[in-house]
């Protein structure tokens, strides 16, 4: 009798043991689930990583179009030490580590490799990369100068203003066409192992805040050159239509 009922003992706490693992495993699993979509909700994914670069870039643009304007108009107002910290950070962040370790080793080669329009438009980014490193080496060469002698002033602002017409061009193509293009080459994983790559590769060559320390540098050059005010940039009203 004593074995019997020992027996059934063991038989209701194993199920109910049983039950609790049972009705355990969705808040589990749930758990699980919610720290995943935690995670992702911090986590910058390559795309979005590749787009916010490009707004320290086009900030970089910004500054050349302004120095493009007062070169232009003979303004004395030309801050060169600023030009090159400008084209110092085009060269690091925007040359060698957003185009050179990221778009042309990562983004243009599976397009390319698959072709169409899609690929030609890689070998045309590509051809504008190395263009727009001379055009860098010659803002560097212009900056260090100090000041910008008379006879090269509109030479000067004709190089910077195809430039930024280039570039900008350049990168709304990219943000639209090429990115989405080359993220559907890829499956979710890789998608997020590439996410993982670039940022890793982020931290070996600026250290852990390299996006925040190129901002941080945009912002130094922009107070340089007055641009800091986002609002004293606002535009003025259009003048009034004729009665």
């Amino acid at each position: 009798m004593i074995c019997n009922v020992d027996r059934r003992q063991l038989l209701v706490v194993a199920g109910t043991a049983a039950l609790g693992l049972v009705a355990g495993a969705p808040r589990v699993r749930a758990e699980e689930s919610q720290g995943k979509n935690a995670h992702d909700a911090r986590e910058v994914l390559a795309v979005e990583d590749l787009m916010r670069e490009h707004g320290v870039l086009r900030r970089a643009l910004l500054v050349y179009a302004e120095a493009a304007s007062r070169a232009a108009q003979g303004s004395d107002d030309l801050p060169m030490d600023a030009l090159g910290r400008t084209a110092a950070l085009f060269r690091t962040f925007g040359e060698d580590y957003h185009e050179r370790a990221l778009e042309e080793r990562h983004v243009f080669v599976p397009l390319i490799n698959a072709g169409g329009e899609n690929g030609a438009l890689a070998r045309t980014l590509t051809a504008q990369h190395q263009r727009g490193r001379e055009i860098t080496d010659y803002i560097a060469r212009m900056a260090k100068q100090g000041r910008l002698d008379p006879a090269d002033r509109m030479s000067f602002s004709g190089t910077l203003t195809s430039f930024v017409r280039m570039y900008e061009h350049h990168a709304a193509i990219e943000d639209t066409i090429v990115f989405p293009a080359w993220k559907r080459t890829l499956s979710g994983n890789q998608y997020e192992e590439l996410s993982d790559q670039f940022e890793d590769l982020e931290h070996r060559m600026f250290g852990k805040d390299g996006f925040e320390d190129a901002l941080k540098r945009i912002a130094a050059i922009e107070q340089s050159f007055g641009l800091a005010d986002l609002s004293a940039l606002t535009a003025p009203a259009p003048p009034r239509a004729a009665k």
